[in-house]
């Protein structure tokens, strides 16, 4: 396997779906509906058509799984996971806070991710065992040791209304906790934010693959934890995500299990 290939091929998809995007954006395009608040734009299709058509033109035994096409069935060992619009809620209303995340797995697991706001043109980068970047200067999740003095983020999946009271339930624990609580709309964006210090930690249910398989790989190489609710291994696609910066997490799960 060659990484420098894999890395540079990635790069190259990441920037041409970046680029789409950043054309598109604030200007007029149709806006469908997945689901009662779950958007799909002219833009999430464009830029996953471009990222695609580099990646297989590069490597086209590779399998692919994307949030809008779906899956292929090559039976490689080698497969692509991409979110060619993180944040479209955010996109489609013309809020700067969305980006493009493409991750690359081998037999499973993932050895590289990338993750770029074409807006504010910052790149979020990793490989397996080497550290994490942003823009190409390595960054490290934060110090803080208790949530008292942290500032979270987290995100309402799209059943909102079937969870309400549990999901509320732990956003007051949180938020009565914490200094803060945020919430962006990109998952992608907000583990990469907490890898670089930003934010300390950030729960979420209900995420899909193409959500969190760079960003996740991103996070642990700057030394973020990232479990289930209960402290379990967390596998991109799983119901719960709890990601820290390691100091405050077992404190994170209290609250979440409240």
């Amino acid at each position: 396997m060659d990484m420098e290939a894999i890395k540079n091929t990635a790069l190259s998809a990441v920037f041409k779906g970046g680029r789409i995007l950043s054309d598109m954006y604030g200007s007029s395009f149709r806006v469908d509906r997945k689901g009662r608040i779950d958007l799909v734009t002219e833009a999430d299709t464009a830029s996953e058509t471009a990222i695609i058509e580099t990646l297989t033109r590069r490597f086209p035994d590779h399998d692919v799984l994307a949030e809008e096409s779906g899956a292929s069935h090559r039976e490689s060992p080698y497969r692509w996971v991409i979110d060619p619009l993180d944040g479209t809620t955010n996109f489609a209303h013309g809020l700067p806070l969305f980006s493009v995340s493409i991750a690359f797995q081998a037999h499973g697991e993932t050895v590289f991710g990338v993750v770029f706001n074409p807006i504010t043109e910052e790149l979020f980068m990793a490989t397996k065992g080497e550290g994490a970047t942003l823009c190409g200067r390595p960054i490290s999740v934060s110090e803080a040791a208790t949530v008292e003095e942290s500032l979270l983020v987290t995100g309402f999946p799209y059943n909102v209304r079937d969870i309400m009271p549990r999901l509320l339930s732990r956003f007051e624990s949180c938020l009565d906790a914490a200094q803060g609580v945020r919430r962006l709309g990109s998952a992608a964006l907000d583990l990469c934010f907490l890898a670089c210090g930003r934010f300390d930690g950030f729960w979420e249910e209900n995420l899909k693959a193409w959500d969190t398989a760079a960003g996740v790989l991103i996070a642990e190489e700057a030394g973020a934890r990232i479990t289930d609710f209960n402290g379990k291994k967390y596998t991109p696609g799983e119901v719960e995500m709890l990601a820290t910066n390691g100091g405050i997490h077992q404190e994170m799960i209290t609250l979440l299990m409240t």
